[in-house]
């Protein structure tokens, strides 16, 4: 990629405007949709699928050349993606900036889960608010996941019924066979990294430069699945299952608790894609990209971990198997809430395999320390909420037996005394401008749309 170029993605994230929250589901429909009407010479609207529950998936293509598919909300609890979307979406639609300089034929899906997305808008409008964030938080059940429920048959791991979310996102990868497939995903607490196709390389300087450009940090610390190495400071290859699954199975783990279908990057990988994920937190701290020596082993902080994710599981199962048989209400947050639950009762014996491995006995950088330590706390804050919130529905829609007052009841002060513990740790975090995220998120997602558009080309020369 050239100095030019980048100057000219510099300059274009430097003009964002202040944003103070994120969209919800009929403002990036009513944004989007009004964009097309508005430019229908230059946008082709496209319903490629609908929601389980019933909500229009809606593409929006604009441009010609290879192809370059953008997904928000593949997890709906990461909107930083929707205020992406709609910012690609309008420099396409007005020809103006560096993504109308990309010879390519942009497909813009900028929520490809709405169901899942009203469940988090609770949260969107005070987004700052660690602890607000947590009360308010859903994530779908792994299989209900669109990023997580594609079709996969490897090693004796098989699944073959994707959700209809997924199901349309599919069918528009096979349909467009696109040059970069990218998803709009984020992270929570920590600094910015990413993963990326290795043959984006020439674009892996810009990914350094543009959060550095804009202040924020690389996350240096614990990846987010252990085993597989960098390809560059803070990037990671992209992840597929198939990938997970082997470095698992080398390191003697069962990986049917871990992966139980394919994701976005398998697809991509099998249709010739490159693939790209900026992931980017709404916090930072000091010690993300702290890497001094902490004073204690590698192999002490993973105990560590597994001890405090064994903790929060027992009290989490504890809550579904006193409610779970009373449970009246099926609904996607409750699926959610009972399975990762019961996932989280056996979270600790991964990290506790690894303390053992020679690799582990050495000694831990400050930002791997503090990143274990916190993925405790996400865990606390995400999913004891969610199931608090099924609880606290049946209640609410009068089906609550005692029992389930009871589970509610035993739940809640665990909940108290992490919601404090959220809030005290709070001081030391900054909240990152939303801007920022967006300007990170859009100027590396140019730059590696520049990067696959270049390959693509080559290729067929």
């Amino acid at each position: 990629m050239t100095d030019a170029l980048l100057e000219q993605i510099l300059a274009r994230i430097d003009a964002l405007e202040p944003l103070h929250a994120f969209p919800g589901v009929d403002e990036i429909r009513g944004t989007a949709d009004r964009l097309a009407a508005g430019h229908a010479d230059r946008i082709t609207r496209t319903v490629i699928g609908t929601s389980r529950l019933g909500e229009e998936i809606v593409d929006y293509a604009v441009g010609e050349g290879p192809a370059i598919l953008v997904i928000g909300g593949v997890h709906p609890n990461e909107p930083i993606g929707f205020h992406t979307a709609l910012e690609l979406l309008r420099d396409l639609a007005e020809g103006r900036g560096p993504a109308a300089r990309i010879d390519a034929r942009w497909h813009v899906v900028p929520c490809i889960d709405p169901d899942g997305t009203r469940l988090n808008e609770g949260w969107f409008t005070a987004p700052g608010d660690r602890v607000s964030y947590g009360r308010d938080f859903y994530r779908p059940a792994p299989l209900e996941q669109v990023e997580w429920s594609f079709p996969l048959d490897h090693r004796g791991i098989v699944w073959d019924s994707p959700i209809p979310e997924t199901a349309a996102l599919m069918s528009l990868m096979d349909a467009t066979r696109p040059a970069l497939v990218v998803g709009l995903h984020n992270a929570e607490l920590g600094g910015v990294y990413y993963y990326a196709s290795p043959d984006l390389a020439e674009a892996f300087p810009a990914l350094h430069a543009i959060p550095a450009h804009l202040g924020l940090p690389l996350d240096l610390g614990e990846p987010e699945f252990a085993g597989i190495d960098p390809l560059a400071d803070a990037v990671f290859p992209a992840l597929t299952a198939r990938d997970m699954i082997d470095v698992l199975l080398s390191e003697g783990i069962d990986p049917a608790p871990h992966v139980t279908a394919a994701g976005t990057a398998d697809h991509a990988r099998d249709l010739g894609a490159s693939a790209f994920v900026a992931e980017l937190p709404y916090w930072s701290h000091p010690a993300a990209d702290d890497t001094t020596p902490a004073g204690i082993s590698y192999a002490d902080a993973l105990r560590r971990k597994a001890d405090a994710l064994d903790e929060v599981g027992a009290v989490l199962l504890a809550a579904v198997e006193t409610a779970e048989p009373h449970l009246v209400i099926d609904s996607q947050l409750r699926r959610a809430a009972v399975q990762f639950a019961r996932f989280l009762a056996g979270a600790g014996d991964e990290p506790r395999h690894r303390a053992g491995l020679p690799a582990s006995q050495r000694e831990a950088t400050v930002a791997e320390v503090f990143s274990n330590e916190d993925h405790v706390r996400m865990f606390q804050l995400r999913f004891g909420s969610m199931l608090a919130r099924t609880l606290r529905a049946e209640i609410a829609a009068g089906t609550a037996r005692p029992a389930v007052r009871a589970a509610l009841a035993e739940l809640e002060p665990h909940l108290d005394a992490w919601y404090a513990a959220a809030h005290a740790e709070q001081r030391d975090l900054r909240v990152i401008p939303i801007e920022r995220l967006v300007g990170v998120q859009l100027g590396t997602m140019l730059a590696a749309a520049h990067s696959a558009v270049a390959r693509r080309r080559e290729s067929v020369a």
